[in-house]
């Protein structure tokens, strides 16, 4: 292949490190790092001023193949770092890539506050309902009734809504979409990216080595058509009265973002003068 049939999105990854990846052939993930890079090649971010924050499980593995800053981190608290970072560099877009897991068990506490103090991150929580990497064990976001190698018998809980927490809580932006839908998620995280203030992307993907075979779907294709026929667009009707997942941009609004609040603070606390005070909570 010439060197100017290249894709300009491939610049993003880096040239060192070994393809097919580690993930199970088929996996989702693949598909959600190829709608990352392409949003960033979308929106002509200059790689250095992009960040890559990732935690542990197989989404955390993202980090070492793009040619972002990247940061590998500890279970649960890919936000906690990602907040530091950009507290110390606000100029710079920080993406944080989390499993259900990772996202909504064990970094809990970090999700609810890092959308209530709205700082400019974008959360892309990859959903495949399991615990992929560890063995199959069920995760807060495992729907009731389905299997886990911990609930041999069925799961007995309600699971989280991702989205839902995220608006509860004051993200200015909430959007949810599959991996069967490529070109919605990489349209999706673009407009992630370039919202000021916290922006969940939360995508549904498929692990057919533990949550499908469990689960009568153990193809990444059964899986595929699951995501096809089980979600709608947000607006669409309901088809005839069945429940589906929606999919699209669920909460798009205009808040304080918490590093720009910051700074006010800090000019106060320093005695100078700004025309601009700081914006009282409850404007949410």
């Amino acid at each position: 292949m010439t060197e100017h049939a290249i894709p300009p999105e491939h610049e993003y990854l880096r040239p060192n490190k070994k393809f097919p990846t580690v993930w199970c052939p088929g996996c989702g993930i693949g598909v959600v790092l190829g709608a990352i890079i392409r949003a960033v090649g979308r929106l002509k971010l200059d790689k250095n001023q992009v960040a890559l924050v990732s935690g542990i499980g197989c989404s955390g593995r993202m980090a070492v193949y793009v040619d972002f800053d990247a940061l590998h981190t500890t279970h649960g608290r890919a936000l906690a770092f990602a907040t530091g970072l950009k507290m110390v560099r606000p100029e710079m877009k920080v993406i944080v890539v989390m499993g259900d897991g990772d996202a909504l068990a064990i970094g809990g506490n970090h999700f609810i506050h890092a959308a209530r103090r709205n700082i400019d991150l974008t959360a892309i929580v990859i959903n495949n309902f399991i615990y992929g990497m560890t063995g199959g064990q069920l995760s807060p976001t495992t729907r009731r009734g389905d299997r886990a190698t911990t609930a041999t018998y069925g799961h007995v809980e309600a699971p989280l809504d991702a989205a839902r927490i995220a608006e509860a809580a004051g993200a200015a932006f909430v959007a949810r979409s599959t991996v069967y839908h490529a070109v919605e998620t990489e349209r999706l995280v673009a407009q992630a990216i370039e919202k000021k203030g916290f922006a969940l992307v939360e995508v549904l993907s498929n692990c057919h080595t533990y949550y499908g075979r469990l689960n009568k779907q153990p193809t990444p294709t059964q899986m595929l058509r699951w995501f096809r026929d089980s979600t709608i667009p947000v607006g669409a009707q309901k088809n005839g009265g069945e429940e589906k997942i929606v999919r699209g941009v669920l909460v798009d609004r205009e808040l304080p973002e918490f590093t720009e609040e910051y700074q006010k603070l800090i000019a106060r606390a320093q005695g100078k003068k700004t025309d601009e005070p700081l914006r009282a909570a409850t404007g949410r």
